[in-house]
């Protein structure tokens, strides 16, 4: 029988000492030797070998060192494997020699399992060392992003000659005999090719004897425990790791804490002769000698509950099936106060049938305390604690938002106001903002032409509802709650609602029946003032003008919800939902996990909304759902989300000061001189290297932020939680968490992934030379607090001025969380919004300022966006593109934009990623734009107008001058003459001037004087800028 050393390892924490083999390659020293099949007793270390740092090697990432000792024509290797793939012996294998670079073809497989494979080889460079590639792969596939890694069957690549010179063709039986009689070989250490691709000990699998041999030494266990420490993560699912076999079942855990620390631990349960089911995990008390003690409920298992990320409390039902592993992961806070002493106590895990099985647990404290519990080194884990975390839960109000005032039924926020019908659905909604939407005026303009309505039709008529009891409850500085009951005959409508200090206002609408009825529809009824919907977005439609009639129906394919309404300076959302929403995943993964159709709206595919001119004051948006039979009891919920826009004043000042940098992370000193004053440091980056996982290069990130700050700069960082790097240390720990995390799906992807998560996941976004690759996040979870965590952590401790969103993967409830964590810490801190157009068939046809709306409140710019068209019409820039309906503004990206339309609506092109904004940056401190107001050509009052519709002005106003912003949508060349109303700029007309500053890749100068004809390139415009002469 032979032998093989395991040696001990801790998670790699950045570079790694390891001692020499031979001066070949680098090697663990061996820790102790275990009896696996064979005849001889071998020692086999696992080590790095550092053969690659290319990210699609096609020798793989793992290998077995051969020594042959003599030579040989063909000699007979066993090796030892012990993998975790499936199906080995459907994989090719390779073989070189020293070089590691010439393969050396006369290569023949005997025997190929998870535990070992036994190979024949020509040895044709003499005595010496080979090596084995056994997982060797054929990448990228489909892209360097989007790697579709394929590891290829085996390829018979043996000379026929050399094989028959050494009998190795005859049948099964009589080669085996002679493949006995050969020469060995010797496999003399496993090597990974970094230590990031490392797979001792938690990946190397226990051999199917030494499982049944466990089992005979346990022969009544339900299930086995095996307790790990934090840091050797429990990876595999359905496979025993030797390590195991070697320390046995339900051995004592020993540990060492410091005072103050969150400590994490693991329980490995191993479902040994049947699946088991609804996991409890029991604790006791932690005591020492001197009587000191760790109370029994500080402790927490992550695995069977927690908080969720809206602040309800979140119990989870854990079971495994019958020969499968779950890891609990299990954490414990450590008192301050702590005696330096051991702590002796037990954990106890019990099944839904009454099994049980426990761990006694001696863990140790230190005298010595640890910053932030463990938080600023990742790889404590400590920071796990932060998935229950509710900071910044609270009710307060960020800026610009106002605390909510209630009058009577009238409730007003920041420039907007409603007022609750006795039925409790909204009779009134008013905007304050004014036609530029860049201030708030005393006057009102209504959105609603009606009171809004749920309808029921019974017998071709609607029920006429009795409201009952209208009352407000818990009115608290940033939101306000009612509720009312309905009710018409064996009818009842119970609605509750919550309008918050941001303009978004929740229905949960609740309808049931004392008695089966049939219904031929319930629909929603929202009158808009015909004169305020002008514009209109969502649900298949592109941003821009309300269509005279429109029709929608429930489709399970489109990422479809909810639709905008309105004007520039009011409008309204209205998104349908009920009790079983669960936030789809977004972008080109949509589809994967999509929407799920609400069973009230949908009606299973009967319902939609139509739209149409309902007369010459109201357009009616109706959502019905059709016919169905409401059975006795049944209820039915009719929930909808209303958002009133715009949300805030669109800030020109903060538009045009602050000035972005997005390109890697050059000194900032060469940022500066740019002109750019806020740095966006993407990921990818040497100090943010890895995808939503900005933490392993804190020190450097800081030290960067640091000497940006000295130059009066901001530094904002790459960071949200679409999808999760490998890097991460917790990803062992969420994987085990089921779905509730990391959504299921088909695998596959980047090498890593397949190698070490196995099976069932979505893989995202791949850096090839950052060797990060990415799992997707699901819609909503706890990894939503620790992102919230992780925020507050980067802004205390590095420094962080801000975040940049690539598109969002959370929901309003997170995003208001981020924000008022920026502010408490970073009072002027920034968000920028970039999202790619998801108006395609992949991403479910959905648009992107009507997807995040309910998030906009808390966004300070727009970046839209890859794939946006910016030949698009003007409509569409101001309602899809441009942010300013909502309170915001924003850049262009494909392609750098259209920088002529853009500057219409106050956009640039970003410096550093693809246009160069800077000569027009230039020309805005040459005019003093700062201070001035934005009058748009959608403005009622705007003073400059060019008496087309397909080339439009935008004044930048301030007293005796402004800039006028033109832009062209026409065919062709057009030579336009401009009507101006120069009082409002303050300018005697008889004295004014017309120029066109030279702008360097923008415009040539010009002067032109009142009445002239000024023409306008196709495509393009011209910046003018209107003065008195002094002459």
């Amino acid at each position: 029988m032979s032998h093989i050393t395991f040696p001990r390892r801790d998670i790699l924490k950045g570079a790694v000492s390891f001692g020499a083999l031979a001066g070949i390659d680098t090697l663990l020293p061996a820790q102790s030797a275990v009896k696996t099949q064979g005849d001889a007793v071998d020692v086999v270390p696992y080590g790095i070998g550092n053969w690659s740092n290319l990210a699609f090697d096609p020798r793989g990432s793992h290998r077995a060192v051969v020594r042959v000792g003599k030579n040989s024509d063909a000699v007979m290797v066993r090796i030892p494997w012990r993998r975790r793939d499936s199906d080995p012996e459907k994989k090719n294998v390779l073989l070189t020699g020293a070089d590691g670079k010439t393969q050396i073809k006369n290569l023949i497989r005997i025997n190929i399992n998870r535990e070992f494979g036994d190979l024949v080889f020509q040895p044709q460079n003499g005595p010496g060392v080979y090596f084995i590639y056994y997982m060797p792969f054929d990448g990228p596939g489909r892209s360097l992003n989007y790697p579709t890694v394929i590891y290829p069957p085996p390829v018979d690549t043996a000379d026929l000659e050399w094989v028959e010179r050494n009998h190795l063709g005859d049948p099964s039986s009589a080669r085996q005999a002679v493949w006995r009689r050969l020469p060995r070989a010797r496999v003399v250490e496993f090597q990974a090719v970094d230590a990031f691709n490392f797979s001792y000990p938690m990946e190397v699998i226990a051999t199917e004897q030494e499982r049944d041999r466990l089992l005979a030494q346990n022969p009544s266990a339900v299930f086995l425990l095996f307790p790990e420490k934090g840091n050797q993560s429990i990876r595999m699912p359905h496979d025993l790791p030797y390590r195991w076999i070697e320390r046995g079942a339900n051995t004592r855990f020993v540990g060492n804490a410091h005072r103050g620390e969150f400590y994490v631990m693991q329980l490995g349960v191993y479902a040994a002769r049947k699946s088991i089911k609804d996991l409890s995990v029991s604790f006791s008390d932690l005591r020492s000698r001197s009587g000191a003690s760790i109370p029994r409920f500080a402790w927490t298992c992550f695995n069977t509950a927690g908080m969720q990320w809206n602040g309800e409390p979140l119990t989870k039902k854990v079971s495994v099936v019958k020969g499968d592993i779950q890891p609990l992961w299990i954490g414990l806070p450590i008192p301050e106060n702590s005696e330096t002493e051991s702590y002796l106590g037990t954990i106890k895990v019990t099944d839904a049938d009454g099994a049980s099985s426990s761990v006694d647990v001696r863990l140790t404290v230190s005298g010595e305390s640890i910053p932030n519990h463990g938080d600023n080194d990742p790889y404590n884990l400590s920071r796990l604690r932060w998935l229950d975390s509710r900071l910044a839960e609270d009710d307060s109000i960020v800026p610009p938002f106002i605390p909510i005032n209630r009058d009577g039924n009238i409730i007003n926020i920041l420039g907007r106001s409603l007022t609750v019908g006795p039925n409790g659905f909204p009779e009134q909604i008013c905007s304050y903002y004014t036609p530029d939407n860049t201030d708030i005026a005393e006057k009102a303009r209504e959105i609603l032409a009606a009171p809004i309505s749920l309808t029921v039709i019974v017998a071709d008529a609607p029920v006429r509802w009795e409201s009952h009891d209208l009352q407000f409850e818990n009115h608290l500085p940033g939101r306000v709650s009612w509720k009312v009951k309905n009710v018409s005959g064996p009818l009842t409508m119970l609605t509750h609602a919550r309008m918050e200090f941001d303009g978004v206002v929740e229905f949960t609408v609740e309808v049931s029946s004392a008695q089966e009825i049939a219904v031929q529809d319930i629909h929603l009824e929202v009158p808009y003032l015909r004169e305020a919907a002008v514009y209109m977005m969502g649900m298949g439609q592109k941003g821009g003008y309300r269509p005279s009639s429109f029709r929608w129906q429930w489709n399970i394919e489109n990422n479809q919800d909810s639709i905008w309404i309105g004007d520039v300076n009011a409008g309204m959302q209205v998104q349908l939902y009920d009790d079983h929403y669960s936030r789809p995943l977004n972008t080109n993964f949509y589809r994967l996990k999509p929407l799920v159709m609400p069973a009230s709206w949908s009606n299973n595919g009967q319902g939609g909304c139509d739209l149409v001119d309902h007369n010459k004051s109201t357009t009616m948006l109706r959502c019905y759902s059709g016919p169905r039979t409401l059975r006795a009891g049944e209820a039915l919920h009719y929930n909808f989300r209303l958002l009133l826009t715009p949300f805030k004043p669109v800030n020109t000042c903060e538009h045009w000061n602050n000035r972005y940098y997005h390109n890697g992370a050059p000194p900032p000193a060469k940022v500066k001189a740019t002109g750019a004053n806020v740095i966006n440091i993407h990921h990818a980056t040497d100090i943010n290297p890895y995808l939503n996982y900005p933490f392993l290069r804190a020190a450097q990130m800081k030290e960067y932020i640091e000497k940006a700050h000295a130059l009066d700069m901001k530094v904002k960082i790459y960071y949200t939680v679409r999808e999760l790097s490998i890097h991460a240390p917790e990803i062992f720990a969420l994987r085990s968490f089921g779905d509730e995390i990391f959504v299921g799906g088909p695998g596959g992807g980047y090498n890593w992934l397949q190698e070490h998560l196995g099976d069932d996941y979505i893989a995202g976004w791949c850096v090839p030379d950052k060797h990060d690759a990415t799992v997707i996040n699901s819609g909503a979870s706890r990894w939503h607090n620790y992102y919230v965590e992780g925020i507050n952590w980067l802004a205390q401790n590095v420094g962080i001025d801000g975040i940049y969103l690539d598109d969002l993967a959370f929901d309003r409830v997170i995003m208001q969380r981020v924000r008022r964590v920026l502010s408490k810490n970073r009072p002027d801190a920034l968000i920028d919004l970039h999202s790619a157009n998801q108006y395609d068939l992949r991403d479910g046809f959905a648009s992107s300022a009507n997807l995040y709306m309910g998030e906009l409140p808390y966004i300070d710019r727009l970046w839209f966006g890859e794939y946006f068209n910016y030949d698009s019409p003007p409509d569409y820039y101001l309602i899809e593109i441009s942010g300013i309906p909502f309170g915001l503004m924003g850049e262009m990206l494909q392609g750098g934009g259209n920088p002529w339309r853009g500057m219409v609506y106050g956009m640039t092109a970003r410096l550093g990623h693809s246009g160069d904004p800077r000569s027009l940056w230039k020309a805005w401190d040459g005019f003093g734009i700062e201070g001035s107001r934005m009058i748009g050509y959608w403005d009622p009052r705007s003073p400059v107008t060019t008496g087309r519709e397909d080339v439009l002005a935008t004044s930048y106003v301030k007293q005796g001058a402004a800039m006028i912003a033109i832009g062209s949508w026409a065919p062709a060349t057009e030579n336009i003459r401009l009507q101006i109303d120069y009082h409002l700029f303050g300018i005697n007309p008889a004295k004014a001037i017309i120029t066109a500053p030279a702008i360097e890749n923008f415009q040539d100068a010009a002067t032109f004087h009142a009445g002239d004809e000024i023409p306008i390139p196709f495509g393009r415009g011209l910046l003018l800028i209107i003065s008195e002469s002094t002459a």
